[in-house]
């Protein structure tokens, strides 16, 4: 039964971190969740990309963009972009819900965990850099004017001691550590990704009990290159073992099978070729096969970019009659161009 009072609640400043979003989100729908779900958005966020957020989301909410500026303290995480993270704290101004659950945009739930509305402010995970912390990418909070204001001055009088949301919340949620075990979240909701390798017999142990996965740090998923047909992720910046690509794949399979038909969609809707969201490339190809395509083109190194592709054939209704570049190999495989990135999938025509 729908809980119309609470609610899962996320945050865009800007097209790329939208992808992030919308992955959150269709994951929070497709685990049946009964809770509404907001994605507080910046005005860097554009139009057409709204306009996708509100299929997956009940309520797009521009906030104001508040930076913290403090670069000095950002620049010990090597993260300046982190400033902007002070945003995230408007979502105390929703007060027409009772209680609502933070989520990033780089985290995607596993699971159905609409449980966590059973816990109370502030609840949260320990940060796996330092567990008398708590990580701001997962939390429970109760809206609150009262709150957000107390939150505002604090951040005036005492600024933060990284420079974003963390430190700040840290500070003035200050007794989390200490105060009631039963507001320390299980690492399982917010399981940071970089964490893996620290302990990994731990994962081998509990990973299978995770609910949430969060992509703390760079590379974000949306910012690899993956191949649907060997299913492997190539990331440019981090580690790349097998338990990070456990999650990475899943990420991706649920953007290509529920974020890029949306995408499309919207590109059918505004009468548009070509449009890019964030580095994401989305360009609109008729039934007729390309004259300029090679038909001995043949990308060697799947996943990669490359320079061309072998000719365009006719596809029945492939993401309801629009395509991303599509194309066929002879063997049969999948392929669509996002930013000179070729990415394959398995099709059967």
């Amino acid at each position: 039964m729908p809980v119309t009072d609470q609610a899962f609640v996320t945050l865009c400043t800007n097209d790329i971190y939208s992808q992030g979003a919308l992955v959150l989100g269709k994951s929070l729908r497709n685990h049946e969740t009964s809770r509404k779900l907001v994605v507080m958005i910046t005005s860097q966020v554009s139009g057409r990309m709204r306009a996708v957020l509100g299929k997956v989301f009940d309520e797009v909410l521009e906030v104001d963009i508040l930076d913290s500026a403090d670069l000095v303290r950002l620049s010990l995480l090597k993260r300046p972009e982190l400033g902007v993270t002070f945003t995230k704290i408007q979502c105390w101004t929703l007060t027409q819900y009772t209680k609502c659950v933070y989520m990033d945009a780089d985290t995607i739930p596993l699971r159905n965990i609409d449980e966590l509305f059973d816990r109370e402010e502030f609840s949260a995970a320990p940060d796996s850099g330092w567990p008398d912390c708590f990580n701001s990418g997962v939390f429970v909070f109760r809206p609150s004017l009262d709150t957000f204001r107390r939150l505002l001055q604090y951040a005036e009088d005492n600024g933060s001691f990284d420079g974003g949301d963390q430190g700040l919340l840290n500070s003035f949620f200050s007794n989390w550590a200490t105060a009631d075990i039963s507001k320390h979240l299980p690492f399982i909701y917010n399981l940071s990704i970089s964490s893996v390798y620290t302990y990994i017999p731990a994962f081998k142990q509990f990973g299978s009990e995770a609910k949430v996965v969060h992509f703390i740090g760079t590379p974000k998923p949306w910012n690899c290159k993956y191949n649907p047909q060997s299913k492997w992720v190539v990331e440019e910046e981090a580690l790349n073992g097998e338990q990070h690509q456990l999650f990475l794949v899943h990420w991706w399979e649920t953007y290509i099978s529920d974020i890029l038909p949306l995408l499309t969609e919207q590109e059918e809707f505004d009468g548009t070729d070509k449009h890019q969201f964030g580095r994401i490339e989305l360009q609109m190809k008729s039934e007729n096969p390309s004259s300029d395509c090679s038909k001995e083109a043949q990308p060697d190194n799947p996943g990669h970019s490359v320079s061309s592709v072998s000719s365009y054939l006719g596809l029945k209704r492939i993401l309801q009659e629009f395509r991303c570049l599509l194309c066929v190999l002879p063997q049969h495989a999948l392929l669509f161009q996002c930013n000179n990135n070729i990415y394959h999938r398995s099709v059967i025509l």
